[in-house]
């Protein structure tokens, strides 16, 4: 989000969670003081999340605090092993949201990389997206859920799993059906322009949600 009147009428349409990008090459990229103003006026229960692309944690956990945010979603930097990950999740101290490439879940020990406890212990979600090391996520294309779609099975035993990446109203059906995810995350597929949403384009997406998760339970 960019603005309160794409924020209000994406939680007017039914979204659960609306996120504000703290990246300064992104078309989305918003301050901290006008991220503050907006979530001074949405409803309590909306999940407001700062969406971050190789900071510290330090910087995560202050930043959030100062928007008044609820949680933080970070692309760790490229190259980020399990162990310096493991380092860094301890270090947030807001609810945290790690994401991930799709495609880093394809291989035959992709899942694996999300064991480690203290990882599990310390996130509350995994978004998949269709980034890669060069560009993490933004990309508005989907990554391959067919071949995901295994390993997402495993990793959804352990953590819940969030599906990202080149999602709109008229494929998010077959992504839930294909992968089961615990949640959805748009942006391009529902903006006129970058950095500002299409009303119509939300609410079709939200509704397309709502009605494929009464289908499937």
């Amino acid at each position: 989000m960019t603005n309160l009147e794409d924020a209000l009428t994406a939680v007017e349409a039914g979204a659960d969670a609306v996120g504000f990008v703290f990246y300064k090459k992104s078309s989305r990229n918003i301050t901290v003081e006008a991220v503050r103003e907006i979530v001074e006026k949405l409803p309590e229960g909306v999940e407001k999340v700062g969406v971050f692309v190789g900071e510290s944690a330090e910087k995560l956990t202050s930043t959030s605090e100062r928007a008044g945010l609820s949680a933080v979603q970070v692309y760790p930097s490229a190259g980020d092993g399990l162990g310096s990950l493991t380092d860094f999740v301890q270090h947030v101290r807001s609810r945290l949201f790690v994401a991930m490439p799709g495609q880093r879940v394809t291989s035959e020990d992709g899942f694996g990389f999300f064991l480690s406890e203290e990882f599990l212990r310390r996130t509350s979600a995994v978004f998949l997206d269709s980034g890669d090391s060069h560009r993490p996520g933004g990309t508005g294309s989907p990554f391959d859920w067919g071949i995901a779609a295994e390993s997402v099975k495993h990793m959804s035993k352990t953590v819940p799993v969030v599906i990202a990446g080149g999602l709109t109203s008229e494929n998010v059906a077959e992504a839930i059906h294909t992968l089961k995810p615990w949640g959805v995350d748009v942006a391009s597929g529902v903006e006129a322009r970058p950095g500002k949403k299409d009303p119509d384009k939300v609410r079709a997406f939200v509704k397309a949600v709502r009605e494929i998760d009464r289908k499937t339970g």
